[in-house]
């Protein structure tokens, strides 16, 4: 039965004021609920409500340890309701269950990190040149604007959320259009747990409309993105001319590297693991395999051998790893570059088609596939696909290697798989990217920072000092002087 959802604007209840509109499960392409977009209007109500609702004393004078509270209740909020969330997750954008409650386990963990992070942040007494006693605070922002994707939504609004709240700012969503509902659901969770209402709206909506007059309305202070960089680019633009501080988490085309002496079983099952969960709709996804010379026939049979016992099938299934793409008309477009990559002279070894069978018809499934004989310029080598689409490359000189992983315009992720720790180290030092994970792929830590360089964007999510991305640093002077200033003698 299709459920019509209301959102959270201005601390009510209610439908946006724009058209109403479906979301769908990738599954099968059923209705799974209805809401109303949001317009130009309903931003600025809710953005003028968050400046209001911040310096009401019942949230400007909140002690850092009466804030935390609120996040470790919003923790724990997320967790009386696991299980809902990772099936409300599921509906939304068809990722397999296990993976939908690995995402909701992750949020709660954010926010009780951040609630920790919050009660035990300190500012600093700096050392004084003179009679004085100099001190260095941070201040929150303001009102801040987040705009999360589709692909892991409770977990990329958590890491935006919970440090926002833990600074003292108020926020401002603009969840994907297609899955708004985590962010729904976690402003409901947050309310519930004692947030003033107004800190939190939630706008769903295109893009172009709601993420377009949040980042030019005046009282938005920072935005806070994570997305593709062609929009990341366009906010960057925007900002410029405010100079508006922004966090922008964008795209990836990231290498993952198996030298002659790596454990093959552990770099086949980690290379799988890095393009193929997530059905390959990550930007960290290891998208180029580039495997040396002396191993690659070995680690080709091995790893054809896992694609070949990959379970593709419903999301709702616990042996489900790879449920379908997120939507008909992103399977057209992972379809072209297999397609492109194909005109470019690669030869598809596995997938390279939809799955046949009754229970794949109606939804949008592709098959884990992978491609070699293309040269790293290839354009399916350059360019992010975002879905589950492998290139396999080999390798033989090392400083060969180094320059055809940092030959793109990305630098998210990377990986190493060997037995030697110096030439992990000497091949990681020589990556371009902001995170490099050796004999392992794609684990995360809410304690250590993550972010990219190059055109995979810029400032840093997650990590105790992450909460100062949602401040101002003021310093202050103490005058300890027992005489007047001279200079007016």
């Amino acid at each position: 039965m299709t459920e019509h959802i209301k959102t959270l604007i201005a601390g009510a209840w209610r439908d946006a004021s724009g058209p109403q509109y479906a979301t769908e499960y990738p599954a099968d392409g059923s209705t799974v609920a209805t809401l109303h977009a949001a317009t130009a209007a309903d931003v600025d109500e809710a953005v003028q409500a968050a400046e209001r609702a911040r310096l009401q004393p019942a949230w400007a004078d909140l002690k850092p340890h009466e804030r935390a509270g609120m996040l470790y209740r919003i923790a724990a909020g997320i967790r009386d309701r696991a299980e809902a969330l990772a099936q409300l997750q599921r509906l939304d954008n068809g990722k397999p269950i296990n993976e939908t409650r690995a995402l909701v386990a992750s949020a709660a963990g954010t926010f009780q990190f951040f609630a920790a992070a919050c009660e035990t942040m300190e500012d600093t007494i700096t050392p004084s040149r003179g009679d004085y006693v100099s001190m260095s605070v941070h201040e929150p922002l303001g009102v801040v604007g987040a705009i999360t994707p589709w692909n892991s939504p409770i977990a990329s609004e958590a890491q935006k959320l919970a440090p926002a709240l833990a600074a003292g700012c108020a926020v401002v969503f603009k969840p994907a259009e297609i899955t708004p509902r985590m962010a729904i659901e976690l402003a409901r969770i947050a309310q519930q747990a004692g947030v003033p209402d107004g800190i939190i709206s939630v706008l769903p909506g295109k893009g172009s409309v709601v993420g377009d007059a949040l980042v030019r309305h005046p009282l938005i202070r920072r935005i806070a993105f994570t997305g593709g960089t062609a929009v990341g680019l366009g906010i960057a633009r925007l900002a410029a001319e405010r100079l508006m501080p922004t966090s922008l988490e964008l795209g990836g085309k990231s290498p993952t590297i198996v030298c002659a002496d790596a454990d093959l079983d552990h770099a086949v099952a980690g290379v799988l693991f890095g393009i193929f969960s997530s059905s390959g709709e990550s930007c960290i996804a290891g998208s180029r395999a580039f495997v040396h010379a002396s191993v690659y026939e070995a680690f080709k049979e091995r790893l054809l051998a896992g694609v070949k016992a990959l379970r593709v099938g419903d999301p709702a299934s616990e042996r489900t790893q790879m449920g379908p793409l997120v939507s008909h008309a992103h399977r057209e477009s992972v379809e072209r570059y297999v397609q492109l990559g194909v005109d470019e002279g690669g030869k598809v070894l596995a997938g390279g088609k939809r799955p046949i069978g009754d229970e794949y018809g109606r939804g949008s499934y592709y098959l884990p596939t992978v491609i070699e004989g293309l040269p790293n310029q290839a354009r399916m080598c350059q360019e992010e696909i975002f879905g589950p689409v492998l290139a396999l490359l080999p390798w033989s000189d090392e400083s060969d290697l180094i320059a055809q992983c940092n030959d793109s315009m990305y630098g998210l992720a990377s990986g190493i798989w060997t037995r030697d720790y110096k030439t992990a180290w000497r091949i990681g030092a020589a990556l371009q990217t902001g995170t490099v994970w050796v004999n392992t792929y794609k684990l995360f830590s809410v304690s250590t920072p993550f972010g990219g360089v190059k055109m995979s964007g810029t400032g840093r999510e997650k990590g105790r000092l992450g909460i100062l991305e949602y401040t101002n640093q003021k310093s202050y002077y103490w005058g300890t002087n027992a005489a007047p200033l001279p200079w007016s003698r």
